[in-house]
């Protein structure tokens, strides 16, 4: 089945999320993080923090979260039983820090074919309450056989 273009621009709504000091605590011990401004809200306020900072992957937490509904929209027609991860790429421009909130929209940025593969890509926006873009996302998926 041919893939379905038709989808390409469209928007959804956006995810707020409110970061806690746990959740960036418990995020950098799991990826093995030692730097104290993730870990301690001692040492990141001793360095001009408001509390503690996430990790850049961090990001990954909130706007993982925007990217369900655009994955699984019925009118993109991914077919998940054949989809494998194609990558991420992000570009930061701001920090996260323990009581901001992030809002996160997602629009499908491309769909297409090549060798019977359907590449589906969306990107991302996550903004903090001050209107800041914090970190900007390119998320591909790859579809086989289509």
């Amino acid at each position: 089945m041919p893939v379905n273009t038709q989808a390409v621009g469209k928007r959804y709504e956006p995810s707020i999320y409110a970061v806690g000091r746990e959740k960036i605590v418990e995020y950098a011990q799991a990826v093995g993080e030692t730097n104290p401004l993730h870990l301690d809200f001692r040492a990141a306020r001793a360095a001009g923090f408001p509390d503690v900072v996430a990790p850049p992957m961090f990001c990954v937490v909130f706007a993982g979260r925007a990217m369900g509904p655009a994955l699984f929209d019925p009118e993109v027609g991914m077919n998940f039983a054949r989809m494998v991860h194609g990558g991420q790429e992000f570009s930061w421009s701001g920090l996260v820090v323990a009581g901001d909130e992030i809002e996160t929209e997602v629009r499908v940025k491309e769909i297409y074919e090549r060798d019977g593969l359907g590449f589906y890509i969306y990107e991302s926006s996550s903004r903090n309450q001050r209107g800041e873009e914090v970190v900007r996302g390119v998320w591909t998926h790859i579809v086989r056989g289509v």
